[in-house]
């Protein structure tokens, strides 16, 4: 069973959905209880970095899965979820993620080449670096959906893809059970739904 975090943050109903369509069975839950019964998790996020801390914070959430995933058990954090993964992030001041990953979260602006768009939204290839489980069966430069102004940074070792936007950009990254994708698998199609369907059999 994989258990989606609600923390009022996140794209639940789209990756509620993907799971379904892929054949796994999961639950969406705020609750401490079910998540610790849950096989694998899922920590989404849309949003601000703080706010979304915060959030998981307030709800006594935030050590639940700190705990979880320091105990061994398959965590993915997707788009903010994934940044919160992090040591820290510089979006709108200094702000302490879950420090599960090491490395921190920094601005686009000021990295990519002047004049790019920001937020960076649309389709890219992934290039890959170390290997991951949740990459099994998908070919090198498959495209995946971004929607993101802030990227990881410092964390070269425990990237597993990479994307170019006028700079080299961290896409995922995995340590151990912990794993982060910067784009949103439930929003890029048939490769995204193969990497949530890979996760569940980590």
């Amino acid at each position: 069973m994989v258990g989606i975090i609600d923390y009022g943050v996140g794209n639940l109903f789209s990756l509620r959905s993907s799971f379904a369509c892929v054949g796994e069975a999961c639950v969406v839950s705020g609750d401490p209880a079910v998540i610790r019964r849950a096989d694998r998790l899922i920590l989404p996020g849309v949003g601000a970095f703080e706010d979304a801390a915060k959030k998981l914070r307030d709800t006594g959430l935030f050590e639940v899965v700190r705990e979880e995933a320091l105990a061994g058990k398959p965590l993915m954090g997707i788009c903010l979820g994934m940044q919160l993964l992090f040591e820290r992030s510089f979006e709108y001041g200094e702000h302490l993620g879950l420090g599960l990953i090491p490395g921190e979260v920094v601005p686009m602006a000021g990295r990519i080449e002047p004049g790019l768009k920001i937020p960076h939204i649309g389709w890219n290839a992934l290039a890959f670096q170390n290997p991951s489980g949740i990459y099994d069966g998908i070919p090198e430069g498959a495209h995946v959906y971004f929607v993101h102004s802030y990227f990881a940074d410092g964390c070269a070792e425990h990237t597993t893809a990479v994307t170019e936007y006028g700079g080299t950009l961290t896409a995922s990254v995995q340590r151990g059970n912990v794993v982060g994708c910067q784009f949103h698998p439930e929003k890029s199609g048939g490769v995204g739904l193969r990497i949530l369907k890979n996760f569940a059999k980590l």
